[in-house]
C-alpha cells in the first residue's frame, strides 16, 4: 500500500493556487506488523494516572467512537474515568481559545479533526511525545505537540436496500442515476476532514469534478453524522463518509456498506495533545500513549474502521486491498493556502451560502 502526497509544499506552483491541479508523489509503502506486541506503560505513570482517576476528553471525532475507544482503554486502566465531550471541529476549537482565555480550560486531552487550526493554539499545549514518535508517518504530523490518534478515511457508502447499483469509484457519484437528492455530501466549510475530500476531489480527479458532482444535485448536510443516519433512514441512497462510521451502523444491524475507491482514499489524521493547563496530565499521556501504540491503533483499525498514521499498521484492514487502493494525505502549506479560495468556489459550485 502506498500513501500518496500532492507533493506541493514550497514548490506549489501559481497554476496550482488559482486552481490547477498538482501532480501526486509516492510518500511511503506501509508494512503490516506481523505481531503486535502488547501495551506496556512505566509503572511511575501508571500510579500518578491512577492517583488523578479521571481524564476530561475534547473531541471532533465521533462521540460513539470515542466513546467505544474509551471502553477499550479502560480494559486496560479502568481506574481512570473518562468523560468525553464532542463536537463539531469548529465548535471545539472556539471552547479551547474561550476557556483558555478565561483561565477555565479543564480538557486534559484535546482531539482535533484539522491540524492547521490546531497549529494557532499550539502555544497552550505541552510538549508531548508518544515513546513510539518515531514509528510514525512524518507527513502525518503538523507539530511536535500534536498526534494522530486517528486517522479518517474517506469511502463511497450506499444503503443496500436502496442502491441497487452501488457506485465503485468517485466519478459515479458523477453519474445522472444518482441524480435529483439521492447522493448527500457534507458541506465543505464543515472543517478539515471535509476540506481534505474536495481537496483531492478537485487535484486528483479534476478542476470540473465539482460541477459535474454538483449537477447531479446532491442533498447537503452539515456533518457526517447526520448525513450517516439519512442514509441508515434511505432518506438518501449514496454518501461519501469517513469509515470509522460505517462499522458502528453496521454492528447495530443498518442496511449500509461502503468501498475504498481505485481512484484514491483521502486520509484525515487528527491531531491528539495536552493542554499546559490540564488538571490530569498522567491520565491524559497513559491514555493517549496507550492509544497511539500498536495496541491502540490496532484496536482503532480493527473495531472503528480507522486507517493508522504509523509506518507499519499493526492489523490489515478488511476492504483495502494494497494493491489497488492508496492513501492520499495532502500536504500541510497546500491544504492552508488553497482553502479560502477554493472553499469559495466550491460554496458557489454547489449553491451553498453559510
Amino acid at each position: 500500500m502506498v500513501i500518496a502526497s500532492n507533493g506541493a509544499g514550497a514548490m506549489l506552483t501559481r497554476r496550482g493556487l488559482l486552481g490547477g491541479t498538482v501532480a501526486l508523489g509516492c510518500l511511503h509503502g506501509i508494512r503490516i506488523a506481523q505481531a503486535q506486541a502488547p501495551f506496556t506503560a512505566p509503572p511511575a505513570l501508571v500510579e500518578a494516572a491512577r492517583k488523578e482517576g479521571k481524564l476530561v476528553i475534547y473531541t471532533a471525532n465521533f462521540a460513539e467512537v470515542m466513546q467505544d475507544i474509551v471502553k477499550a482503554f479502560n480494559k486496560r486502566f479502568p481506574f481512570v474515568r473518562a468523560d468525553v465531550v464532542r463536537g463539531p471541529g469548529g465548535q471545539i476549537l472556539t471552547r479551547v481559545k474561550s476557556e483558555a482565555a478565561a483561565g477555565k480550560l479543564i480538557a486534559d486531552v484535546v482531539d482535533h479533526s484539522d491540524r492547521a487550526l490546531m497549529l494557532e493554539i499550539d502555544n497552550l499545549f505541552l510538549d508531548y511525545a508518544p515513546p513510539n514518535a518515531g514509528d510514525f508517518l512524518p507527513a502525518a504530523l503538523a507539530s511536535p505537540k500534536f498526534w494522530p490518534s486517528f486517522t479518517q478515511a474517506w469511502v463511497l457508502a450506499w444503503n443496500t436496500e436502496l442502491a441497487k447499483n452501488p457506485p465503485r469509484n468517485w466519478m459515479d457519484l458523477t453519474k445522472p442515476e444518482y441524480g435529483d437528492g439521492r447522493i448527500g455530501q457534507v458541506i465543505g466549510p464543515s472543517g478539515g476532514t471535509t476540506w481534505t475530500r474536495i481537496m483531492f476531489e478537485r487535484q486528483v480527479l479534476g478542476e470540473d469534478y465539482w460541477a459535474k458532482q454538483a449537477a447531479t444535485k446532491p442533498r447537503l448536510f452539515p456533518s457526517g453524522a447526520p448525513l450517516a443516519d439519512s442514509l441508515v433512514r434511505g432518506e438518501v441512497q449514496v454518501a461519501p463518509l469517513t469509515y470509522s462510521i460505517i462499522p458502528q451502523k453496521k454492528r447495530d444491524g443498518a442496511p449500509v456498506e461502503s468501498i475504498f475507491a481505485s481512484e484514491g482514499v483521502p486520509v484525515v489524521p487528527l491531531a491528539a495533545g495536552i493542554p499546559k493547563t490540564a488538571a490530569n496530565p498522567n491520565a491524559a499521556r497513559l491514555f493517549l500513549d496507550w492509544l497511539l501504540s500498536p495496541e491502540g491503533q490496532g484496536y482503532v483499525m480493527r473495531e472503528q474502521g480507522s486507517v493508522s498514521s504509523l509506518k507499519t499498521w499493526p492489523v490489515a484492514l478488511p476492504g483495502f486491498d494494497p494493491a489497488v487502493n492508496k492513501l492520499w494525505l495532502p500536504e500541510l502549506k497546500p491544504f492552508q493556502d488553497l482553502l479560502k479560495t477554493w472553499m469559495e468556489e466550491w460554496n458557489k459550485t454547489y449553491g451553498y451560502r453559510q
